[in-house]
Parts: C-alpha cells; sequence; structure tokens
C-alpha cells in the first residue's frame, strides 16, 4: 500500500524518516513529500504549489493511496480528496483538522520578512510539547523552516461534494477521540461534519508523534487501510 505523508508546519519530508523505516518493514511504500517552501529552497511557494505537489503524488501512487496530513497539512490531505475522491482509498489526520472553503490556510502565527517562522516553544507549552524534552525542543527549533507567506495566507478552495465519500480517519494525539468527536458535534469542524466514514485512532503522544512515537504511529498508519475504512462509522471511537 502506498501511503503519502504530508509533514506540518516548519517540517519537510525527513520528518517522517523514522515512521517510514517501519512502515517499509511493514511491507508499504510510504512517500514522504517535501513541499514546496518547507525544504525545496524556494522562498515564494504559494499554496498552489504545495497542493498541486500533493496532488502529482497522488497521480504517481500505485493503486489508490492512503494520504496522511499531519497538523495544518491535514487541509493539504483534504484539498487533495476535493481534487482525486476517486483516486484516494483513505485520508488520515494526524493532530488536526481540515480547514473549511474560503478559510485562510495557516494563519496561525506572526509573518516577518515574506515568511512565518517557527514561533517558539512558548506558544506549545502543555499536551502539545508534554513529550519533547529540551534536546528535542532545540533541535526542532533549529531545523524549522520557516512557512512562505503566501501558503499561509493563502486561501482553501474546496469544490467537489464526493470529498466526503472518502473515508477519514483521526489520529487523536494531545486530545481524546472523544473530545474530537465533541468539536465535531459542536460545529468547530465542520468539513468532518459532512464525512460518511469517519473513524478515530488514539495514541498517547503530543503534537508531534512521527519523533515521539514514530513506530506506534508507523502501525497505526499500516492498519489505517481500505478495511478498517470500510468497517467504520461516523460514531466509532477506536
Amino acid at each position: 500500500m502506498d501511503i503519502l505523508l504530508i509533514a506540518g508546519l516548519w517540517l519537510d519530508g525527513s520528518a517522517w524518516d523514522d515512521v517510514a523505516s517501519t512502515l517499509r518493514s511493514l511491507g508499504h511504500r510510504p512517500v514522504a513529500l517535501t513541499l514546496p517552501g518547507q525544504g525545496d529552497g524556494s522562498t515564494s511557494a504559494t499554496l498552489d504549489d504545495q497542493v498541486a505537489a500533493v496532488l502529482a503524488a497522488v497521480d504517481a501512487a500505485s493503486g489508490k493511496p492512503v494520504v496522511v496530513g499531519h497538523s495544518a497539512a491535514c487541509t493539504l490531505a483534504w484539498l487533495a480528496a476535493d481534487a482525486r475522491p476517486d483516486k484516494i482509498s483513505v485520508v488520515v489526520f494526524v493532530g488536526g483538522f481540515p480547514a473549511g472553503d474560503g478559510k485562510p490556510y495557516a494563519d496561525f502565527f506572526e509573518l516577518r520578512d515574506g515568511a512565518m517562522p517557527f514561533p517558539g516553544w512558548e506558544a506549545f507549552e502543555g499536551p502539545d510539547s508534554a513529550d519533547l524534552d529540551e534536546e528535542a525542543r532545540r533541535a526542532f527549533a533549529a531545523a524549522a523552516i520557516p512557512v512562505p507567506e503566501a501558503v499561509a495566507t493563502g486561501v482553501v478552495r474546496l469544490t467537489d461534494e464526493r470529498r466526503f465519500d472518502v473515508p477519514v480517519t483521526v489520529i487523536c494525539p494531545e486530545f481524546t477521540p472523544a473530545q474530537a468527536q465533541e468539536w465535531i458535534n459542536a460545529g468547530d469542524v465542520p468539513e468532518l461534519a459532512g464525512v460518511r466514514h469517519l473513524d478515530f485512532v488514539d495514541i498517547d503522544s503530543g503534537h508531534w508523534p512521527m519523533h515521539t512515537k514514530p513506530a506506534e504511529l508507523a502501525r497505526l498508519l499500516a492498519a489505517t487501510g481500505p478495511e478498517r475504512a470500510a468497517r467504520s462509522g461516523k460514531a466509532d471511537l477506536a
């Protein structure tokens, strides 16, 4: 099974190295994407450029891949489902939810010199970063790649209602499946309220399980395939 891995803000494809290693040992073909503007040397990339890179990976995949989005990149995974609803077997959201149509992609933090740099750990104190030690925090901050302004402020455009037919699994790190369901029920995540096959999986980690629980995350991704999606329902809590 091809599994496309899209990391969140400030990360390139190397964020998935340990996850990808375990996935290969389990017989899968992981494809970790380095997005335009986040590791390829470009500083002028746009959200459309990143979407195009994800769609190119979907089109190049063998069969119908699983598309995994982490954090803000959950929106990229969902944009892929919107553009290729018949070519994706499952979308997996890790530690995040997709933005809705007409919303900015990720204008969460201050922009400086045409980019959104990593804001520091104060913004992520608590459950997000509780499992990262000081060495891991320093390494993350040192390697963080500023997100181009045209990516962060790009406007999300969703056009195909068939995206709601694509099965979705939400892997819940710093929040619980019950919390995720509550947010959906409250109308805080309108895109997921329309998903017809929605599943939840818990993982005991902070916001970056690819760093702190890579083998466990890989096993969860390996188990998230068409067979599981076929069994899932909107009220399922795993």
